[in-house]
């Protein structure tokens, strides 16, 4: 008889890790294995909707740690500004206690965790527990931005060691970045995150002491990147394949469904950066009028930009008037998935988290690249330059601003039929898309993950 699993799951307290986490779980669960889930309290209700196997999901909450700075009722990175995720992931690590007492009780099979990187030692410690660092980046990004080649520490760390790949990094990879993208990521990467610990020292941490690493992702798409990992750290890459959420089972909010019903087939531009990324006030401008010059109607999902509460506060003189009955810019949640999949829909202008692209991949509509920060960047590079499924919009090299000209000129590219940049991406799009919606894939990714698993509790 196959042994059913018993997986706890602590994912970073961001709602892209967390809905990661559970799409995991959800696809786990649909073959028998028990899923203990650790979430904050006052985030339970809004995942709970997206729990399709209750009986075998269970959400075990966390209360969160009170940390100075950080306001009482945060639980998630929704919830606070960017400047303060390192006070989130400090008060994080402050439940280490409660969670080694519950896998005490718990005795799961494996832990499945990203950023408490002290989890691996705790499971040791407790008894045999195994733990697979679950990341929700890209196999590409892990091997270009913390691979142990590099030799990285806070210290050292420089913008010109960013500038080029790894000495050994897959030699057809098409990914490079330019002075203010290494510049950016390097001050981000050893900035703190958590009391006393950056996030280059808690990933590298984290990579080494797993058991094993997984992605979601396919070996079709980046076994090459997955391959690298796998000699930097000498520990097995497992892939769950691309685990696409099931599709929602609830209808287009009306007012949505309206706006989009008023244009022809693929005529519509949406355009969402997720949940966290807001935009300096001059870059939203150029975004917004970028999308206007188009002279094509849109649906623009974003956060108000920085020093506006509200996003009407925030959009360019005359923007509303010039732009009636074919523009809209909300500044709230949009129903996302459920929006990329109206027929209307031709083009999706995203910010590159590895959740939207494959949303967008996954769907007819052609991909406008706009990466704003960290691993965004790398899978913009990926998707544009190994995978050609995109265009990305260019930016100054030295201040890495964009334009509205940009933008307007990105989107035109995908959208005309008589582009030969767009003819290139529609085909590629088409493949990679096809091939993501054949029949038996997920099946089987999910059924060799579930194997190696398996295969490694057997042999502890």
């Amino acid at each position: 008889m196959t042994i059913k699993l018993h997986i706890a799951m602590y994912p970073w307290f961001a709602m892209g890790h967390l809905t990661s986490f559970l799409h995991i779980s959800n696809k786990l669960a649909e073959r028998g294995h028990r899923i203990s889930f650790f979430i904050p309290t006052e985030t339970q209700p809004k995942l709970s909707s997206f729990n399709l196997h209750p009986h075998l999901i269970s959400f075990l909450p966390i209360d969160v740690p009170h940390v100075p700075g950080l306001p009482p009722t945060a639980e998630t990175t929704n919830d606070i500004p960017y400047a303060l995720f390192s006070l989130l992931m400090t008060a994080m690590d402050l439940t280490r206690p409660a969670i080694e007492a519950s896998l005490v009780q718990l005795k799961p099979h494996f832990v499945f965790f990203d950023f408490t990187h002290w989890l691996p030692q705790s499971a040791r410690r407790i008894g045999n527990i195994k733990t697979l660092l679950y990341c929700t980046i890209s196999p590409a990004a892990v091997g270009y931005l913390i691979s142990p080649e590099r030799e990285l520490n806070e210290k050292s760390l420089k913008e010109s060691d960013l500038l080029v790949p790894p000495k050994s990094f897959p030699s057809l990879s098409c990914i490079r970045l330019s002075a203010h993208e290494a510049r950016g990521l390097v001050k981000e990467t050893v900035k703190e995150l958590g009391a006393g610990i950056s996030f280059l020292e808690r990933q590298l941490i984290a990579l080494n002491d797993s058991d094993a690493i997984g992605f979601k992702t396919s070996r079709e798409m980046e076994g090459v990147y997955c391959d690298y990992i796998e000699r930097q750290f000498g520990k097995k890459v497992i892939l769950a394949g691309p685990v696409v959420p099931e599709p929602p089972n609830s209808a287009l909010e009306e007012k949505w469904a309206n706006f989009l019903g008023n244009f022809g087939c693929k005529k519509v531009i949406f355009c969402a950066f997720g949940s966290e990324c807001v935009l300096e006030n001059d870059q939203f401008q150029e975004l917004i009028i970028g999308l206007e010059l188009t002279g094509l109607p849109f649906l623009v999902a974003l956060k108000p930009p920085k020093g506006y509460e509200k996003i009407e506060c925030a959009l360019p003189e005359g923007f509303e008037e010039r732009v009636k009955e074919r523009g809209i810019v909300h500044g709230g949640w949009v129903q996302q998935q459920l929006i990329l999949r109206h027929s209307s829909v031709g083009c999706f202008v995203t910010h590159c988290g590895s959740g939207s692209l494959l949303e967008g991949l996954m769907n007819e509509c052609q991909l406008v690249l706009v990466p704003n920060v960290g691993d965004q960047i790398i899978n913009a590079r990926m998707m544009s330059g190994d995978l050609r499924v995109g265009v990305e919009v260019k930016r100054g090299n030295e201040s890495g601003a964009f334009t509205r000209e940009g933008v307007c000129k990105a989107v035109k590219d995908v959208m005309d039929d008589e582009s030969e940049v767009g003819k290139e991406v529609r085909t590629n799009h088409d493949k990679w898309r096809e091939f993501l919606l054949s029949k038996g894939l997920e099946d089987s990714y999910i059924d060799c993950f579930v194997e190696e698993l398996l295969a490694m509790i057997s042999s502890s």
